[in-house]
């Protein structure tokens, strides 16, 4: 074999080929690194003593399906400059590693494609080494995420372990990429991002938030003046909890066993668009059977309609009176539960307008925690808490199968 198809196929520039063997479906291949790569691995100085040497094996790219290895007889060297022993830095491998630069390249094209465990099986490698040259890369490429151009942020906070175990995110709404994960949820979980973001110049033109008190506290603290935009997929969803409550409170007082089964199996049809209902299975029908069967059901549903309408007006002038005419609706209602809906948005009418001024919402935030809840099941949940922060902070670019 020629020096030169060993520059081509590995990767190796600046050694010389010496001989080759293969031993139990393995591939050798010794090499010498020419004069010009022995040099002091500390100073970089030439002016050097060789103390002897010894040879380093390292896992490279494979030939076929076999394992091959590159054995590089590494000279001893003594620096007549800074006085350092010790054998020189090989330029085609990480010091402490024991595959080259080629191989981490190559496992991490398949982590594009395959699990973890897959690409052990694949390899013939421990499942830790995978996760170390997937990880190390990682913190390379996300570790330190650039906050200067961020323009429109969502807030969210994820449950990753059971006993109310919370990271909390932050995402660049035009990138669709996880810019920060913090431990825990709340206020204390961003003083780390806001720390960050002040030593930048960000010009943060909006936030998008639930209605979270800690959050909503947290960025007017740390970011006053930026309007806050309040999540409308939340709101609605605010409501629905309340209708929800309605069907249940009515099911409970209901005696009559014909009464009851109008009123079951109706819960996703009450809360379904009307658009989204399925003809095939009659929901139409047993949708309008239950509003004809209670009067306050009937005006729950009517009036969750009519705050997803909110957001379809010509005008933040418009809406606020729609707005204003809801609340006041909800509240003389005498309906509890929308009464507290009522309350609750009068609240928080600032986030709801501003929507007019920035139209954003944390759409993106939920598909990518739905994204993250698939990985961390896939996985079978993560014990390295860094390495499943540098996966969340990465998965934006991550493929369906979520092995990338």
């Amino acid at each position: 074999m020629s020096t030169s198809l060993l520059y081509h196929a590995f990767g190796l520039h600046g050694y010389t080929y010496i001989r080759q063997h293969f031993e139990k479906g393995h591939s050798y291949f010794c090499v010498r690194p020419n004069d010009k790569l022995v040099r002091c691995p500390q100073c970089n100085s030439y002016r050097i003593i060789r103390r002897g040497e010894s040879e380093r094996r390292l896992r490279t790219m494979p030939i076929g399906t076999k394992p091959t290895f590159i054995l590089v007889e590494t000279p001893r060297v003594q620096c007549l400059s800074c006085g350092c022993i010790r054998r020189i830095r090989l330029n085609i491998a990480t010091p402490r590693c024991s595959y080259t630069h080629a191989f981490e390249r190559y496992i991490l094209d398949l982590t594009k494609l395959m699990t973890l465990k897959d690409i052990a099986q694949w390899a013939r490698i421990g499942w830790d080494t995978v996760k170390e040259i997937h990880k190390r890369a990682l913190k390379k490429r996300y570790g330190h995420p650039k906050l200067g151009k961020l323009r429109y942020l969502a807030i969210d906070e994820i449950s990753v372990k059971k006993g109310h175990k919370y990271l909390t995110l932050v995402m660049d709404l035009e990138s669709g990429a996880v810019v920060f994960v913090g431990d825990g949820k709340g206020a204390k979980a961003l003083e780390p991002f806001w720390a960050q973001l002040r030593k930048t110049r960000a010009k943060i033109q909006a936030v998008s938030i639930d209605m979270s008190a800690a959050y909503i506290a947290s960025v007017s603290e740390n970011l006053p003046g930026v309007p806050l935009v309040l999540d409308h997929f939340h709101v609605v969803n605010l409501m629905n909890d309340a209708l929800t409550e309605i069907r249940r409170d009515l099911y409970r007082e209901l005696h009559d066993v014909e009464e009851r089964n109008v009123l079951k199996g109706t819960r996703w049809i009450l809360l379904k668009n009307p658009e989204n209902l399925n003809l095939e299975r009659d929901e139409d029908k047993r949708l309008q059977e239950a509003l004809r069967f209670n009067e306050p059901l009937s005006k729950g549903y009517y009036m969750k309609e009519d705050l997803r309408q909110l957001w379809n007006q010509p005008s933040k002038r418009h809406a606020e009176v729609a707005l204003n005419t809801w609340i006041t609706r909800a509240q003389n209602s005498g309906i509890k539960p929308l009464m507290r809906v009522g309350k609750t948005l009068d609240s928080y009418r600032f986030g709801i307008l501003n929507w007019y001024d920035h139209p954003i919402t944390s759409g993106p935030m939920e598909g990518t925690n739905n994204k993250i809840k698939v990985m961390k099941r896939t996985a079978y949940g993560y014990r390295d808490i860094e390495f499943f922060k540098l996966r969340i902070l990465g998965i934006h670019e991550a493929k369906f199968a979520l092995t990338g």
